[in-house]
């Protein structure tokens, strides 16, 4: 991933967030604090400015860019998880690795973080598949596709699930038959990486 590519994608991200904020939002009002929709756009509102404004450098400086930017001004629990998400990103890119071993740095991150396993309806339902997927499939176009495919499939499988991390735990049954925000967020992240790794490949 080049600096291009990674300032392409954190503005999709940023649209995606925007059209999206308020059905984040009614997800998370079901079973969650009601303001992951808010508080997401706030953060990439955030990060679009500080973008606007960094030197030009490497893709591993806008991501990590944007992790900080997001553990700054987001409320909640999305600020650190996002943030830690995008703060590995950019060190492993910095530090001369791939993209997929910086996916699989955001994953161990968030896991540690948020001490939340797969299976336990978290963001992590989504991340954890989308990093295998990523890392199993060869071209980036490809693999950027598997990964937004995979992330869409495991946001869709929290729907039934009971919550066992999280604001939504403390419901426990009456968590079932709602999809996790953050499983779906990361996909609507994930769906936009795939998007603009097309658009630049074709």
């Amino acid at each position: 991933m080049d600096e291009a590519l990674a300032r392409a994608w954190i503005a999709a991200v940023a649209d995606s967030v925007r059209a999206e904020a308020q059905h984040l939002t009614d997800l998370d009002t079901a079973i969650g604090d009601g303001d992951h929709g808010v508080n997401l756009r706030r953060g990439f509102d955030a990060v679009t400015a500080a973008l606007a404004t960094l030197q030009p450098g490497s893709a591993g400086d806008v991501l990590g860019k944007t992790g900080t930017t997001l553990l700054s001004k987001v409320g909640g629990a999305s600020g650190p998880l996002y943030g830690t998400v995008f703060r590995a990103l950019g060190k492993t890119l910095r530090d001369g690795g791939t993209f997929a071993e910086g996916l699989q740095a955001a994953l161990d991150g968030v896991q540690k973080l948020g001490k939340a396993e797969f299976g336990d309806k978290t963001m992590v339902d989504a991340l954890a598949p989308a990093v295998a997927a990523y890392a199993s499939a060869e071209g980036a176009p490809e693999a950027a596709r598997a990964a937004a495919e995979a992330a869409k499939t495991g946001a869709a499988s929290t729907v039934p699930l009971v919550a066992r991390k999280g604001r939504a735990s403390y419901l426990g049954e009456r968590s079932a038959g709602h999809p996790d925000p953050g499983a779906t967020s990361t996909a609507l992240i994930l769906e936009a990486l795939a998007r603009v790794t097309a658009e630049a490949s074709s």
